[in-house]
């Protein structure tokens, strides 16, 4: 998992509120288990017509936004069902921040696991940040300082659990968190196989 410190970049303004993850990315995109490729079906009913031509008025079909690291978000983002496809097609487009009042727990939970910040702000805060962005100024996530910087708005404060903070500044999903222990388990496996040795055939 890619490591998470310090992101600067384009921040799109999408106020919407309750955006399901089914608006994410359609169910029809989920038969891959690949996490690429997803990125150009990301809010594909809102970015393109019928006939798929990009519709004009998206946000990310305009420039800068087309660029976006930092998503501004409206209340409530990703409810919805379960989908980790959400955030793969978030990451895949190259949005590596979301920036809301509040998620839900499944795709705020899953953010975690692929190395995507869902950063939780006061309102108040959410309306400059927003404004921000609609200006198309830089916004930069200081992960370490746990705040948000733009160009005309103080600083925003955010909290984070410990550990996941620890895991996103360095790059860790379930798979390097096993393999932190390896030596460990090499260590026990060793055990094991002396002690009982018709376990390993």
């Amino acid at each position: 998992m890619e490591r998470f410190a310090v992101l600067s970049g384009i921040a799109a303004p999408y106020p919407a509120a309750n955006v399901d993850t089914d608006q994410i990315i359609p169910a029809r995109f989920l038969r891959t288990i690949k996490r690429s490729g997803l990125g150009v079906h990301l809010f594909n009913e809102l970015r393109y017509d019928p006939t798929g031509r990009e519709r004009p008025d998206f946000v990310l079909n305009r420039p800068p936004y087309r660029g976006a690291v930092i998503l501004v978000a409206g209340d409530n983002f990703g409810c919805g069902s379960s989908r980790e496809h959400a955030p793969w097609a978030l990451l895949d487009f190259g949005i590596r921040c979301v920036i809301s009042t509040s998620f839900a727990d499944i795709f705020f939970n899953n953010c975690f696991k692929n190395g995507l910040l869902p950063a939780v702000v006061q309102a108040a805060a959410l309306v400059g940040l927003m404004a921000a962005a609609e200006r198309g100024e830089t916004l930069t996530v200081d992960l370490a300082a746990q705040e948000i910087r733009a160009p005309a708005v103080p600083a925003v404060a955010f909290t984070i659990d410990a550990f996941r903070k620890h895991c996103l500044i360095n790059g860790l999903d379930d798979i390097g968190l096993t393999l932190e222990k390896a030596d460990r388990i090499a260590a026990f496996e060793g055990r094991q196989k002396s002690a009982l040795p018709w376990l390993y055939g």
